[in-house]
């Protein structure tokens, strides 16, 4: 089996709104492990909105779903709002299954998190 490296990329744009960007697949292991402590990183160093982007993603399991339902209760404690924007494929489908929508905001794409959270939403 080929080892797939997942990538992450951080940038913040207009009004402070912090994008953290997957690519890959998110699973359980030592690479789900340091994306999580990135992204606490992130709030604990004040980032107040947070939009995790997973355009790039293709694959995630119920660990990558307990990370991000974590990590979004992170930032609640700290006093801010996180977004998850771009699932598609079998992500968006795992997303369904488990009634995601429910816990984190979830949007089509980044435009739509980002212009949502520029909002105040």
């Amino acid at each position: 089996m080929i080892p797939v490296i997942n990538q992450t990329r951080t940038h913040t744009i207009d009004l402070g709104i912090t994008i953290f960007s997957i690519a890959g697949r998110l699973s359980l292991g030592y690479s789900l492990q340091s994306i999580e402590v990135a992204i606490k990183k992130l709030i604990d160093a004040g980032a107040r909105k947070l939009v995790v982007d997973l355009t790039e993603l293709t694959y995630i399991d119920s660990a990558g779903v307990g990370m991000l339902v974590g990590v979004n209760g992170h930032m609640e404690e700290a006093g801010g709002t996180m977004r998850v924007a771009g699932a598609q494929g079998p992500v968006a489908k795992s997303f369904a299954v488990v009634h995601l929508d429910r816990i984190l905001p979830l949007d089509p794409d980044l435009d739509s998190s980002t212009r949502t959270m520029a909002a105040g939403a």
